[in-house]
C-alpha cells in the first residue's frame, strides 16, 4: 500500500504495538533545555536511574540566557536556578551540553540544524511544543511535557497515539515580497488554530518547495499553532545543501548514500491523506494577526473585522 512520509517514520520506529493501544515508539534525538527538564533529570536520580542514551541526547540552555551581556550575573533567581540546575544535571548524567559560553549554544530547535543532529526520518522531541520546527528536513518531531521528557531520558522511548495524515498543498509560486511567515499565517487563518487538531500535517506544492530551509523551519514551527501534532516537508536538494558538511552530518560517500535513503522517505504516489487544505499561493500578500491567537489573520490589503 502507498504510504505517506509520516506513516512510513511512524512505522520505522514502533518499538510496540497492540491493537486500540498507543504505541511505543523509539526516539533517534532528545533535545533538552533548562526549563522543562530539571523535574525529569530529579525524577531520574529518585528512582536511581541513568539516562538511557547520552550520545542521543542534546541540551542546551536558551530560554534564560541573556541576550545582551552574558558575563553579568543573571537577574533573574528563578532564570539562573534553571541554567545551574541543568549545567548540573548534563554533568551529572554525562549528556552532550551546549552551555550558555558554548560556541554551539542556540536555540533549541535551531541548533540541531545548525550542529547536524536534525536529520531526514528521525523522530525528534523536546519539551518544548514548537520542536515541530525539525520537521522542515523531513522528521516527526514533536513537543513533549515533562514527565514524558523524564520517559524518553529513561528509556529513549515514547508512547504516543498515531495522530491522523494531513496534507496543506499550497500551489503556484509565492507573489513577490510574500514571506514563509505569512504563508503560514494564510494557512492557518484558512483552517483555524484548531484545523489540525489530531493530525501531522504535511506541507506540499510549489510554494513550499521553492522556500529556503529557514523559511520551511518557520512554516513547521508554527504547524503548532494551527493546533496540529507537528508539521514536516519531504526533504530534496535544498535540504541536502544545507545539511552538507556539518558536524553531525555524515560526510563524502556516506553523505551521498544517506541522500538516496532520505529521498525514498517521500510520500508514494496515491498515498491517502485524511485532511486536504489546498490554497491558491497567487492569492495570498503579506500577513499581519490582529488579535489574541493565530487564527485572527488578515492580509495588509484587507480590514481588521469589527
Amino acid at each position: 500500500m502507498p504510504k505517506t512520509m509520516f506513516d512510513k517514520i511512524w512505522d520505522n520506529h514502533i518499538v510496540h504495538e497492540e491493537p486500540g493501544k498507543p504505541t511505543t515508539l523509539y526516539v533517534d534525538l532528545h533535545l533538552v533545555h533548562e526549563v522543562t527538564s530539571a523535574q525529569a533529570f530529579e525524577g531520574l536520580r529518585i528512582a536511581n536511574r541513568k539516562v538511557r542514551r547520552p550520545d542521543l541526547t542534546v541540551g542546551t540552555v536558551d530560554h534564560n540566557v541573556p541576550t545582551t551581556d552574558r558575563s553579568l550575573p543573571i537577574a533573574d533567581e528563578i532564570s539562573k536556578k534553571q541554567i545551574d540546575t541543568l549545567n548540573t544535571n548534563a554533568k551529572e548524567f554525562g549528556i552532550q551540553y551546549f552551555d550558555m559560553f558554548s560556541q554551539g549554544q542556540g536555540i533549541v530547535h535551531v541548533i540541531g540544524p545548525e550542529q547536524g543532529y536534525t536529520q531526514p526520518g528521525k523522530t525528534i522531541v523536546c519539551g518544548d511544543s514548537h520542536t515541530a520546527t525539525h520537521g522542515a528536513f523531513g522528521a516527526f518531531a514533536l513537543g513533549i511535557g515533562t514527565s514524558e521528557v523524564e520517559h524518553v531520558l529513561a528509556t529513549q522511548c515514547l508512547v504516543q497515539q498515531k495522530p491522523k495524515n494531513m496534507e496543506v498543498r499550497v500551489n503556484g509560486p509565492l507573489p513577490f515580497g510574500v514571506t514563509a511567515k505569512d504563508l503560514i499565517l494564510a494557512i492557518i487563518g484558512k483552517m483555524g488554530v484548531g484545523g489540525g487538531v489530531g493530525h501531522v500535517i504535511e506541507y506540499t506544492g510549489e510554494a513550499i518547495r521553492s522556500l529556503s530551509m529557514a523559511g520551511r523551519m518557520t512554516v513547521c514551527n508554527m504547524s503548532i499553532e494551527g493546533g496540529a501534532r507537528a508539521g514536516l516537508i519531504a526533504p530534496d536538494e535544498i535540504t541536502f545543501e544545507y545539511m552538507e558538511g556539518r558536524p553531525q552530518v555524515p560526510q563524502g560517500e556516506e553523505f551521498e548514500k544517506a541522500k538516496e535513503k532520505w529521498l525514498t522517505l517521500a510520500t508514494d504516489p496515491g498515498a491517502k491523506f485524511d485532511k486536504l487544505v489546498e490554497i491558491d499561493a497567487a492569492s495570498l500578500s503579506p500577513y499581519v494577526s490582529w488579535g489574541t491567537n493565530p487564527g485572527m489573520v488578515t492580509s495588509v490589503t484587507d480590514k481588521v473585522p469589527d
